[in-house]
C-alpha cells in the first residue's frame, strides 16, 4: 500500500508538472517527453480494482461576456462546492460548447429546448423566465452568404407555414455597426454598449434612444446626431449599394465588407423567392455580443389602421445571425469553427395565435383527438371499449369518457368544449344494423357508417387535404 501511494504522489507531481507546462506554453517536444514520463509513471500504478471509476466534470459559469448588457437576465446559481452556474440563457451557447468539446466542424442542426430569462413575465406579450425555443444552426466553413441565406429562408418558411399574418425580416451586419460607429467618433470600449441602445428602436424614438446615449453612456449630442443619421434609414439592396458610395463608411475596411456581404445576400435571397420579406435596418444591433456578422429580427406586422399607414411592427418572434468566433471560446486551443443560426420564439408564436383566436371567437383546441366514442344508451361501455379498441389499432386518434353510463348530450358537450370534430355513436338499433352512427360536431349532420368502413371513413374527413368535418 505505501508502495502504491508513493507511485500515485509521483502520478500526481508529474501530471502538475505537465499541465504547468502547457500554460507556460514550453515546447512542444519538451511537453511530449515529460506527457511520456506521466504515462510511464501511470503504467506502474496500473489500475486499482477497489475504487469506482467516475466521469468527472468541470462546471463553469459558460455565459459570462456572452451576452452583454442581457447578462442582467442570467438567473446565476452556485453549486454545494461554491462552483458558479447558471440556468441555460439560449440554445446558442451551449450548442458552440457543444462543438468545441467535440471536436466539430461540420453540422447542420436543430433543437427544441427550454431557456430561462430572470425577466418580468409579460403574458399576453409572451414573455416568460422559463420557454421553449426552437434553433436550427449550421457549422462548417462555407463560400459566404450561403449558408446565411438558407436560415433566412428556413425562417421564412416557418413564419408562413404557421399563418400568424404579415411579417418582416430586418437584416443587418454587425460589421457595419462597428464601423458605423467609428467613423462617428464612438470610443473602441462603448461600442456594444451603443450597439443595445440602438437595438432599442423598434420599442421606443430616436429621442429616447439619444438621450440614454448622450446622459447616460457619455457620447457627445454630435456624435449621437451622426449615428441618427445612418440607424434611421431601412430599405433593400438598393440601400446597400447607396451606402457603398458613402465616402466614410466605404473608407471603413469592416464596413466594406459587410455592405458587399450584404449585397451577395440579396442576390441569394432573391433567387430564393424572399427578398420582398426583407428589409435592410441600420438599427438593428441585436444585443448578444457573440454575433459577428449578418444578424437578422422578423417581427410580425399589424395592419394599418388608416390607408397609406405603413404597418406597425407587433414584436420579434425569432432572430438570429452569424457567430464565427464563439466555439474558439470554449476550444482549448481556440480553434474557430464558424456559425450562423436562427431561434423561433415557441411561446411568442402561441401568445400570438392564442390572441387572434380568441379576437376571431374561435375556440384553441387541446387535443388531437380525431373522434370521441359515444353510447346513446345505457350499459354500453363494453362495446365502447372495443370498438375504441379497434380505432386505436387503426391508427385513429380516439378517445372515450371514464364514465359506464355518461349521458349521450354530456358526451356532445365534451366534444364541442375540447374541439374534437366527429363523434362515432353506438346504440343499440346500430348494433342490430352492424353500423356506427358518425356524427359532424360542427354541422351536427349525422350519418349510419358500415362498421368496417368506419376507418376508412373517418381518415378521409380528417384528413388535412380534405377536412369535410
Amino acid at each position: 500500500m505505501a508502495e502504491r501511494a508513493t507511485l500515485e504522489e509521483l502520478v500526481r507531481l508529474q501530471g502538475e508538472r505537465v499541465r504547468g507546462l502547457k500554460q507556460q506554453k514550453a515546447s512542444a517536444e519538451q511537453i511530449e517527453e515529460e506527457v511520456a514520463k506521466l504515462l510511464k509513471l501511470k503504467a506502474q500504478l496500473g489500475p486499482d480494482e477497489g475504487k469506482q471509476k467516475f466521469v468527472l466534470k468541470t462546471p463553469k459559469e459558460t455565459l459570462t461576456g456572452k451576452y452583454g448588457e442581457d447578462s442582467k437576465l442570467i438567473y446565476d446559481l452556485k453549486d454545494q462546492g461554491g462552483e458558479l452556474l447558471s440556468l441555460r440563457y439560449d440554445l446558442t451557447v451551449p450548442f458552440a460548447r457543444y462543438l468545441a468539446m467535440n471536436k466539430l466542424t461540420n453540422i447542420k442542426r436543430y433543437h427544441i429546448a427550454k431557456v430561462y430569462r430572470r425577466d418580468n413575465p409579460a403574458m399576453t406579450r409572451g414573455r416568460y423566465r422559463e420557454f421553449y425555443q426552437c434553433d436550427f444552426d449550421i457549422a462548417g466553413q462555407f463560400d459566404p452568404m450561403i449558408p446565411d441565406a438558407e436560415c433566412l429562408k428556413i425562417m421564412c418558411e416557418i413564419l408562413s407555414s404557421l399563418q400568424i399574418g404579415d411579417f418582416l425580416v430586418k437584416v443587418n451586419d454587425r460589421r457595419i455597426l462597428d464601423g458605423m460607429f467609428a467613423i462617428c467618433g464612438v470610443p473602441d470600449s462603448k461600442f456594444r454598449t451603443i450597439c443595445s441602445s440602438v437595438d432599442k428602436l423598434d420599442k421606443v424614438s430616436w429621442e429616447e434612444v439619444k438621450n440614454e446615449m448622450v446622459g447616460e453612456k457619455g457620447l457627445t449630442p454630435e456624435v449621437a446626431d451622426h449615428i441618427g443619421d445612418y440607424v434611421q434609414q431601412h430599405g433593400g439592396v438598393s440601400l446597400v449599394e447607396q451606402l457603398l458610395q458613402d465616402p466614410k463608411l466605404s473608407q471603413n475596411k469592416q464596413a466594406l465588407e459587410g455592405l458587399e456581404d450584404l449585397k451577395l445576400l440579396f442576390e441569394y435571397l432573391t433567387l430564393f423567392g424572399i427578398a420582398d420579406k426583407i428589409s435592410f435596418d441600420l438599427s438593428l444591433a441585436r444585443g448578444l455580443d457573440y454575433y459577428t456578422g449578418v444578424i437578422y429580427e422578423a417581427v410580425l406586422l399589424q395592419t394599418p389602421v388608416r390607408p397609406g399607414e405603413e404597418p406597425l411592427g407587433v414584436g420579434s418572434v425569432a432572430a438570429g445571425g452569424r457567430y464565427d468566433g464563439l466555439v474558439g471560446m470554449f476550444d482549448p486551443k481556440g480553434r474557430k469553427v464558424p456559425c450562423v443560426g436562427l431561434s423561433i420564439g415557441v411561446e411568442r408564436i402561441f401568445s400570438i395565435v392564442e390572441q387572434r383566436l380568441e379576437a376571431l371567437e374561435e375556440k384553441v383546441r387541446t387535443t388531437e383527438t380525431q373522434v370521441l366514442v359515444a353510447s346513446a344508451q345505457k350499459r354500453l361501455l363494453e362495446e365502447r371499449l372495443k370498438l375504441v379498441s379497434e380505432l386505436w389499432d387503426a391508427g385513429i386518434k380516439a378517445e372515450l369518457l371514464y364514465k359506464k353510463n355518461p349521458k349521450l348530450l354530456n358526451q356532445l358537450q365534451y366534444c364541442e368544449e375540447a374541439g374534437i370534430p366527429l363523434v362515432a355513436i353506438i346504440g343499440e338499433q346500430e348494433l342490430k344494423d352492424g353500423v356506427i352512427k358518425l356524427r359532424s360536431v360542427a354541422s351536427r349532420e349525422e350519418v349510419d357508417v358500415r362498421r368496417e368502413d368506419l376507418v376508412e371513413e373517418i381518415k378521409r374527413r380528417t384528413s388535412p387535404a380534405l377536412c369535410i368535418c
